[in-house]
């Protein structure tokens, strides 16, 4: 990957998964029951990474990511990385896929991860095929709890159990920079799932990134596992706390709940980017350009063009690849007009 360049005027970029081909499905399953060698199975998630990078430059997205390829339902992929977690099964196994139908985890003893997260191994390659600008991504610290269960535990309550992978990422996040990483976003769901307040999410959130000196974005998300939400989807309720965490750009939901909130980008934009979501991941409806350009034009009667860029409204995990690759093109199509019509 050549220096990294000057973003344009509405950068676009994607919060971080790609949708996945059919082949890597249909290996994935043979992985599991363990068809692949050590060589085969890197050579897949490689393909599927260049796969991902080559859609996304073609598509003419500004600052890409490696379209997460390598991980597994967000975070499941993490957890072998870690001790003390005993696995359990799904507490669903029937019926349609949900959050409560994907492995979960009991911290049986505190937590360790002894040999990193391996998001740098993951930013390495992406960097070594990437000609485009590139984001790394990270599960922030309440978002890596998801799938442990709060009771039974070591631990006395979710709070304390999203604290111990404060000092793992923030050590992750210092080695992503070591490795060249000028522009890493850290993924974390609504507040209310740590039974605290919003300070206390700011506190947990600072103490992650503490010493990072890279570009920092934070993407609130209200879950996507098969395309639907977990938590009650508003942002309003935690301003103005949340303009007080250490990051450069808030990455923000609106298209899937029709541009709901946006007037909290004005509030953003004193003090910070934003990045907006115009492109709905949970419906099969391919947004037109001009669709696209008229949500950017909502925020630019408030915001400055300069603190402004847009991104779908999630990652591309639940979608079909050839359904992420047309929303991709409306993405970069709508950007281009409103670019023209500020320019000339």
């Amino acid at each position: 990957m050549p220096g990294q360049k000057k973003l344009p005027l509405i950068p676009t970029s994607v919060v971080g998964s790609h949708g996945l081909p059919g082949w890597l499905y249909s290996s994935l399953d043979r992985v599991d029951h363990g068809e692949f060698g050590p060589t085969d199975e890197r050579e897949l998630y490689d393909d599927a990474v260049k796969l991902a990078i080559m859609d996304q430059e073609r598509a003419g997205i500004d600052l890409i990511t490696d379209g997460e390829m390598r991980r597994w339902k967000f975070v499941q992929s993490f957890y072998s990385r870690m001790t003390g977690l005993t696995s359990q099964e799904p507490l669903r196994k029937l019926g349609p896929e949900g959050y409560d139908s994907v492995p979960r985890y009991v911290a049986t003893e505190k937590i360790k991860v002894p040999d990193g997260l391996g998001i740098v191994d993951e930013f390495e390659y992406a960097k070594s095929q990437a000609t485009h600008n590139l984001k790394a991504t990270c599960p922030g610290p309440v978002t890596m709890s998801i799938h442990i269960r709060e009771r039974p535990s070591a631990y006395k309550n979710r709070l304390e159990l999203a604290n111990e992978f404060v000092g793992p990422i923030n050590a992750e996040l210092k080695a992503l920079e070591a490795a060249g990483a000028t522009h890493i976003q850290i993924d974390e769901p609504s507040h209310s799932i740590i039974g605290g307040t919003v300070k206390d999410y700011v506190d947990l959130f600072n103490r992650t990134v503490e010493g990072v000196k890279a570009r920092v974005g934070l993407h609130i998300c209200f879950g996507n596992l098969a395309s639907r939400p977990r938590f009650e989807r508003g942002y309003a309720n935690i301003f103005p706390d949340i303009m007080d965490v250490t990051a450069d750009e808030l990455v923000l939901e609106f298209a899937n709940r029709e541009m709901r909130d946006i007037e909290v980008c004005e509030q953003i934009t004193e003090a910070k980017d934003v990045m907006i979501g115009v492109v709905d991941v949970k419906s099969f409806y391919t947004e037109k350009p001009e669709e696209v350009a008229s949500k950017i034009r909502t925020v630019l009667k408030n915001s400055p063009a300069e603190r402004v860029g847009i991104v779908p409204d999630c990652g591309f995990f639940t979608v079909p690849r050839w359904l992420t690759v047309r929303k991709l093109e409306s993405l970069v199509g709508g950007a281009k007009i409103i670019r023209k019509e500020l320019t000339g």
